[in-house]
């Protein structure tokens, strides 16, 4: 079991560290009480959780005391406990705080935004101590994500979907696409009486498809530039990206290309692949039929 603790000064980047590991898949949980790690551990372990991500920090008010016994006693249970502290500069906390307009957590009526952020920094100084520190000060937060992804030896497109869409260009484009193609140059299996009931994922229009040199073209064409791009799509940080595949209708060719680009990259991401338009004929029984 791996677990990975978050921690360090409030304006520092704890949601951004936490997130990006809840997305690469660890179980991820915020504000956890220094006392009960333990028994979270304990809990998630017998559940079957491999990779979790804790987040813990001045938020547990004088419980956070506790945190430093309670690693040590956990690095001798766990197989792979690592503590990530985060940490910035007085002024660039004052600027996010300001930007941000939230509270800091010990701020009060009595006690200063500059008081409070100092006092944070003593109650967590022994844990800092016992973690790899990261100073973001000067980080945007794509490249605090990039430095965790780093650190944790967490793959570009980790923690990325990559999403197959085919659609008729007759009901519109989607607003959600990042990648749009154009397939309806290719040769329209609509035209073939028998083949216009079915759909791409049917065997008889994939026969009919693979046969064609132009189809094989356009599907390579559009894999080269998936695979090319996709790891400079993940190093922005996105958590998905949606190439749309359009045809006249929606039914044959984009479905046809979006299930085999589906298949090809699974091995290697997150996929899934949707069919817009084919659904809007599943349910649309008076439309005429047309290259869906």
């Amino acid at each position: 079991m791996q677990i990975v603790l978050i921690s360090g000064l409030s304006g520092s980047g704890k949601s951004v560290a936490l997130k990006v590991l809840e997305d690469a898949g660890y179980y991820a949980v915020d504000n956890l009480p220094a006392s009960l790690l333990p028994k979270l551990a304990a809990e998630l372990r017998r559940l079957g959780y491999e990779r979790v991500a804790v987040a813990v920090d001045v938020r547990s008010g004088a419980n956070i005391a506790a945190l430093p016994q309670k690693i040590e006693d956990l690095r001798r249970t766990v197989g792979d406990l690592r503590v990530i502290f985060l940490e910035a500069r007085d002024d660039t906390l004052f600027a996010r705080f300001s930007e941000t307009r939230r509270r800091h957590p010990l701020a009060s009526d009595e006690v200063s935004l500059e008081e409070a952020i100092q006092k944070e920094r003593d109650a967590l100084e022994s844990i800092a101590a016992l973690g790899h520190r990261i100073d973001t000060s000067e980080l945007q937060a794509n490249t605090l994500r990039a430095w965790i992804k780093d650190f944790m030896h967490i793959e570009p497109t980790a923690g990325l979907t990559l999403m197959f869409q085919s659609f008729g260009f007759k009901y519109g484009i989607p607003l959600d696409a990042d990648n749009v193609f154009d397939v309806r140059c290719l040769p329209n299996p609509h035209y073939d009486p028998l083949l216009r009931p079915f759909t791409g994922k049917d065997q008889p229009v994939i026969d009919f498809l693979d046969n064609l040199p132009d189809v094989a073209r356009m599907y390579e064409d559009i894999r080269s530039f998936v695979a090319n791009w996709l790891p400079s799509y993940a190093r922005d940080n996105r958590s998905y990206l949606t190439v749309a595949i359009g045809c006249t209708g929606g039914q044959h060719r984009s479905v046809y290309l979006a299930e085999k680009l589906g298949r090809h990259f699974a091995g290697s991401v997150r996929v899934q692949v949707r069919h817009r338009s084919a659904v809007r004929r599943a349910v649309d029984h008076g439309a005429r039929p047309a290259d869906q």
